[in-house]
């Protein structure tokens, strides 16, 4: 009989945030599947666990992820743990989830301490929608493609940064949005846990100089809706294509540039005038 796989969260810095329910899992699965063995080995000594432990990270992932699910498939049961937090967001886990999708492995969540969300509660800004953006490349075209998708985003905008790269990100952040609302929350759950609640405009200007440590989540307040924009239906789209087509354009040619005019869907608009 196949044993099951547990994606169990543990402490993003205060152990004091260990659930009775994460601890009772580590110590009955088999063995334990963790980031990093070193950093997992002091949480199991704290609360005084012993368990047999595979490493499962970026680069052995595919190898380690075979070999996690074997022994799964065998009748054993397995924990996978990340360095900090949940397992499986914005983490290598994600892949191991999608393993045992395909072999059809039972899967229980063991709910733990989350800095996306903790970052979120605590921010100011509007927490009912939001989107999770995680780490921003360091490749800088990739990097800039991926603020510029994000222009016309309403949603709240959550994105981890490393203390070193933060200098560069915030005056990257204020460049491609503009002046708006942000939090940056830094050490969550630990001794020097802080939440500056600023303006991108003011961060670029005060906070590049290197002086934040730790670890960091940045949240970002969505675009506002203009009041003013000019609402345009399907039919509207239609009848601008129309024109357009009178004029010239290719039927192709004239959906795609009212698709752009309008907001509306260039297959939609095709569509209606075929």
């Amino acid at each position: 009989m196949s044993g099951i796989l547990y994606v169990t969260g543990t402490p993003i810095g205060n152990l004091s945030d260990m659930s009775p329910r994460a601890i009772q899992t580590l110590e009955s699965v088999d063995f334990i599947a963790a980031e990093d063995t070193r950093v997992t080995m002091k949480l199991l000594n704290h609360f005084n666990i012993k368990k047999p432990m595979i490493s499962y990270f970026e680069h052995n992932k595919r190898e380690r992820g075979e070999i996690i699910c074997k022994r799964i498939e065998n009748g054993e049961n397995c924990a996978i743990v990340t360095d900090a937090g949940m397992p499986c967001i914005s983490d290598p886990g994600e892949d191991l989830i999608k393993l045992c999708e395909e072999r059809n492995i039972k899967t229980v969540v063991i709910p733990g301490p989350s800095a996306v969300i903790s970052a979120l509660a605590v921010s100011g800004l509007e927490t009912g929608r939001f989107t999770f953006e995680g780490f921003l490349s360091v490749n800088k075209k990739s990097r800039n493609e991926h603020l510029q998708s994000l222009k016309n985003e309403r949603r709240t905008m959550i994105f981890y940064e490393a203390p070193h790269k933060l200098p560069a990100t915030l005056r990257d952040l204020y460049s491609a949005f503009g002046n708006r609302r942000l939090s940056i929350a830094r050490e969550i759950t630990k001794i020097h846990e802080e939440v500056i609640r600023t303006t991108t405009e003011y961060a670029a200007e005060n906070y590049t100089d290197g002086s934040i440590k730790g670890e960091i989540v940045l949240v970002l307040e969505g675009a506002k809706e203009d009041k003013n924009e000019e609402k345009y239906t399907l039919q509207d789209a239609v009848e601008i294509a129309k024109k357009l087509i009178e004029q010239g354009e290719k039927t192709t040619s004239a959906a795609k540039q009212a698709a752009e005019i309008c907001g509306c869907k260039k297959n939609e608009i095709y569509k209606e005038l075929l």
